[in-house]
């Protein structure tokens, strides 16, 4: 019988991964949509799906069909439009625009530059990362087309501290220039005072009808995507906007403007990165009416960015809205969301999601693994994200806000090769189809299947999403065929006389190493000592690695949260709405600059405040995070300060920050301060109760029976050990372990190693000498 839910009462939130899709779902517990006692009760549900699979054309959609039809009750065909009365919300990651930049598979877009920098992005900024190759590759630019603008303007000086420059002007309040520093006579041109109080100097202005002829001209050649990127438009962005309104009369589609994008110096990053944008946004956009056209069209014509926006939060709570992942871990709406602010949207979640469950104020540094299908990723939590500025992404260089994430290409779909003489993991992957052999469509063999054979995954207890009807479980005959064909090329090589179990390990060892080396890379090799952080493992195959990597490290402590197998999916459920605002500057940090940067910066925050409100959250909901973005004078890397704590100013904490991460700080130089921003955050929730470790304390922990019941099938299923399963380590070689189903075990419960615990989803493999402590939401895994 269908049951009956509230309207706009389920919130689901969809991680669409390179092998897997994962889908969290919840609603109030009670049947008529009312919340349980206290308002707090929820039911939840989650969903895990192949991302590519021959029965349905987008697998986000086909993950909230499923939870429609487990929450209503009701059928809904897979070709139908999907309703969406009963759906407060739907959040959505996605590596749409990540794959489309990796293999270079974006827009046809061009590129308007300043008359003179036709080239700059080409050239690019010479930097040669492997120093001693003589075969340099660099990779080609994403643009198809460049137009040179016949425009220019110049920079003069600085307002606030005139010693900066040899020449500078002076500006009234009103902005009118009220003398020439040295007395001179102004140069001709009309001269301005740009956003980031610097003086501008129009040296030629825009001739409208030239980049009209020019834009009509892509046009009519096919283009719909432009990257507008002119000198010191970071600034001064009135000819930019002047020209992107020109296009839009003609009729572009997607129109990437350097100066609302990414309003920073540097024109060659701000450049790349807003040709990125351009690149990426259609395909982005692409995916998303595709995603739309599964739904009812009240979806789409509330969630574009032309729809009416709610003025309320009674008006927001009675439409379905749709918000996504920005690669530095805040969610937006369609209207803030772009292929340049989307490049790490997928991973982000999981990062937000350990974060929020398994960091305890005052507490250890916690390292997030999150071992996927595709690949792994690697972060790093101490109380806040850590964030960067600039990075490069398959050999573009990206300057945006992103989530410090360093992947590598070791997942459960990596393929395994012997290959001179080396065991040889990834970097390619079998996907989600055809997949790893035991995928039951004949793939190449992978680290899934290397698990497989070692005993890791016991397929009675995996998803039964295999097959042509999508009922079948794992094919453990098709595993064992590919690592034994492995062997014999192994052992026909090297002269030796290896074990299927034991090439099968060796593929494993060669795995976690390149799954160690990011960690020493965000930890190590910053000055943190690895040993000394706790790890957070996730992703559908984080449990089975977690305990060796651990070991490897010298961490002691593991946390897997129950929802560990879909935790990009629960950390988006649990993320926060983020806007943000920033403008560029040119001051000098000191005790008279200080109160102006500061004025600045509460500016800025009570827009974005304003902002936070209309989208329907309380000023008790809110949290204003205001950043200067510093640099040493002549230096070139700038770092992101947040506001200090009261007694330290901005300039202590900028000096701390630059030799933690640099190991030397330069005490009597001027700090620049590039850039004033603020991040505003409407947190959706007030606590998630006690933390794993306040709760650990709490309970006394007392280990279970390691033998499954034998008395009939009634007694062996109340049992907490379901089985015993036979599984490879490497000192003990072949050992029989315990299963326990994690819905079976209690908080309070003690499992030794070696053993097993598993779901539905995810498999936890507790090595020797290791010990999992069982509470409401994680297993706690200690290493002795």
């Amino acid at each position: 019988m269908p049951s009956k839910i509230a309207d706009h009462s389920i919130k689901i939130s969809v991680d669409r991964g390179g092998s897997f899709t994962d889908v969290h779902a919840s609603w109030p517990a009670g049947s008529d949509g009312e919340q349980g006692e206290g308002g707090a009760e929820l039911k939840e549900v989650i969903v895990k799906l192949l991302s590519v699979h021959d029965h349905y054309p987008d697998a986000p959609r086909e993950g909230v069909r499923r939870v429609l039809e487990i929450a209503t009750g009701e059928e809904f065909p897979r070709d139908s439009q999907l309703p969406v009365d009963k759906i407060a919300s739907i959040r959505l990651s996605t590596t749409v625009a990540t794959n489309a930049l990796l293999e270079r598979q974006g827009a046809k877009h061009a590129l308007l530059i300043t008359k003179g920098f036709g080239d700059l992005l080409q050239i690019g900024n010479q930097s040669r990362p492997k120093i001693f190759e003589l075969d340099i590759k660099r990779p080609s630019v994403l643009y198809s087309d460049v137009v040179e603008v016949d425009e220019r303007v110049t920079l003069m000086g600085y307002t606030s501290d005139p010693k900066r420059a040899e020449r500078a002007v002076v500006f009234t309040e009103d902005g009118k220039v009220e003398k020439h520093y040295d007395d001179e006579e102004l140069p001709e041109g009309e001269v301005v005072r740009g956003m980031s109080g610097e003086a501008v100097r129009i040296i030629k202005k825009v001739d409208e009808e030239a980049v009209r002829k020019d834009l009509q001209k892509l046009y009519d050649d096919g283009y719909r995507s432009l990257a507008i990127v002119l000198i010191h438009a970071f600034t001064f962005p009135d000819h930019e906007r002047q020209i992107a309104s020109i296009a839009e009369s003609i009729g572009f589609k997607y129109i990437s403007a350097s100066s609302s994008s990414l309003p920073m110096i540097r024109m060659v990053a701000r450049g790349t990165s807003t040709t990125v944008d351009a690149y990426l946004t259609p395909v982005l956009q692409k995916y998303l009416d595709g995603f739309f056209a599964g739904f009812d069209p009240s979806l789409r014509e509330t969630n574009t960015a032309e729809a009416p926006q709610a003025t309320t939060a009674e008006e927001a709570k009675k439409t379905t809205s749709v918000e996504f992942m920005r690669s530095d871990g805040g969610l937006t709406d369609v209207r803030g969301f772009s292929g340049l602010k989307s490049i790490l949207s997928g991973p982000a979640g999981g990062v937000v999601g350990f974060a929020q469950t398994s960091w305890e104020e005052g507490g250890q540094a916690v390292i997030g693994l999150d071992m996927g299908g595709t690949s792994t990723d690697v972060s790093r939590f101490d109380g806040t994200h850590e964030t960067v500025f600039e990075t490069t992404t398959a050999g573009v260089t990206v300057q945006s806000p992103q989530l410090n994430i360093n992947t590598v290409a070791s997942g459960g779909g990596s393929c395994l090769k012997f290959r001179n003489g080396l065991f040889v993991v990834g970097p390619d992957s079998v996907g989600s189809n055809p997949g790893p052999a035991c995928y039951r469509k004949g793939g190449q063999p992978a680290i899934t299947d290397a698990n497989l054979v070692l005993g890791r995954l016991v397929t009675a207890y995996f998803p039964k999403i295999f097959g042509e009807k999508e009922d079948e479980g794992l094919d453990e005959e098709a595993s064992l065929k590919a690592l034994e064909k492995l062997r014999e090329q192994v052992n026909e090589e090297t002269g030796k006389n290896l074990s299927t179990d034991e090439v099968a390990w060796g593929f494993i060892k060669v795995a976690n190493e390149s799954m160690c080396r990011p960690i020493r890379s965000l930890t190590e090799a910053r000055g943190y000592d690895a040993s000394k952080h706790i790890l957070a493992a996730f992703g559908g195959a984080g449990g089975q690695h977690a305990c060796a990597i651990a070991s490897t490290l010298g961490i002691k402590t593991i946390l897997v949260h129950r929802y560990s197998s879909i935790l990009s999916a629960y950390g988006m459920a649990l993320a926060e709405r983020v806007f943000e605002r920033q403008e560029p500057s040119s001051e000098t940090w000191s005790d008279s600059s200080a109160p102006r940067l500061k004025e600045r910066l509460s500016a800025l925050g009570k827009e974005v405040h304003s902002e936070l409100e209309r989208q329907g959250f309380t000023t008790d909901h809110i949290e204003i995070h205001p950043y200067l973005n510093c640099r040493y004078n002549g230096t070139d890397s700038a770092l992101m300060i947040h506001e200090p704590e009261e007694g330290e100013s901005f300039d202590q904490a900028f000096a701390k920050a630059y030799k933690q991460e640099f190991s030397f700080s330069m005490p009597n130089v001027d700090i620049i301060v590039d850039d004033v921003r603020v991040r505003g955050v409407g947190k959706s929730f007030d606590s998630l109760g006690d933390s794993v470790f306040t709760e650990a304390k709490k309970l006394d922990f007392k280990a279970v029976d390691r033998e499954p019941s034998s008395e009939g099938k009634d007694q062996k299923q109340k049992s907490k050990c379901a089985e015993k399963a036979s599984v490879y380590f490497e000192e003990k070689g072949r050992v029989e372990v315990p299963v326990f189903l994690l819905e079976r075990l209690e908080a309070g419960d003690l499992i030794e190693g070696p053993a097993m615990v598993l779901d539905g989803t995810q498999t936890l493999v507790i090595d020797p000498e290791a010990k999992a402590k069982i509470t409401s939401k994680h297993v706690m895994i200690e290493l002795s």
